[in-house]
């Protein structure tokens, strides 16, 4: 089984070359200013294009319409399963997805910390193999390119708590790679750098070697 992990394509997705895989998982930021219907459907049309089996997106800041317009911006996406806050298994997988991330600037999906936004994490199913959050935890694959810690604690704290086999996220630009703590492998799946460019390839996890 392998997973074939990117995030923050930004309108770029056509650009991006996609490893062959079994599940396919976008962590977030299809949109660059997050209002249009056309982004979005041209990303379902290449999604369909794609061979995975299985397809699986969560959205980010920057995909507003998820947030404004939910009902008729899922119906967009007809070619992978949506998740917020939304659990689905695969092939014995148990997945949890979620777009939302620490507030900032007023974007989409933006929790204030503490008690708000940990109403989210405790939906988190303690057996979850594999987390995908738009943003990173705190201290992991999060610090800007001013020095910024911008990972959520409480979300830290959960996957501390739950250690998932693999956490997918992106969001953090600049923090592009992979982290293995404890028990969890965290990747930060973003294709596109700080200036925006299609610069990193997606990741791809073998799980049968990940779970050992």
């Amino acid at each position: 089984m392998k997973i074939v992990c990117l995030s923050d394509t930004h309108t770029l997705h056509r650009k991006v070359k996609v490893p062959e895989g079994d599940i396919l998982i976008h962590a977030g930021d299809i949109c660059h200013k997050g209002r249009s219907r056309e982004v979005i459907e041209d990303f379902d049309q290449w999604l369909g294009d794609l061979p995975h089996t299985y397809k699986i997106v969560v959205a980010g800041n920057h995909d507003l319409l998820f947030e404004t317009e939910p009902a008729a911006t899922r119906a967009l996406l007809t070619q992978a399963t949506y998740l917020e806050d939304e659990s689905l298994t695969i092939e014995g997988i148990k997945i949890w997805g979620s777009p939302v991330t620490p507030y900032f600037l007023g974007m989409g999906f933006n929790r204030k910390r503490g008690a708000v936004i940990r109403q989210h994490w405790e939906k988190i199913p303690p057996d979850v193999d594999l987390l995908i959050t738009h943003g990173p935890p705190r201290g992991i694959l999060d610090r800007t390119a001013i020095g910024i810690r911008a990972g959520c604690h409480d979300l830290a704290e959960y996957v501390a708590r739950i250690q998932p086999r693999l956490h997918l996220f992106g969001h953090i630009h600049e923090r592009y790679g992979q982290v293995q703590a404890a028990n969890t492998l965290f990747v930060n799946a973003c294709i596109v750098n700080i200036f925006r460019r299609p610069v990193n390839a997606p990741v791809v996890i073998d799980w049968q070697k990940l779970k050992g």
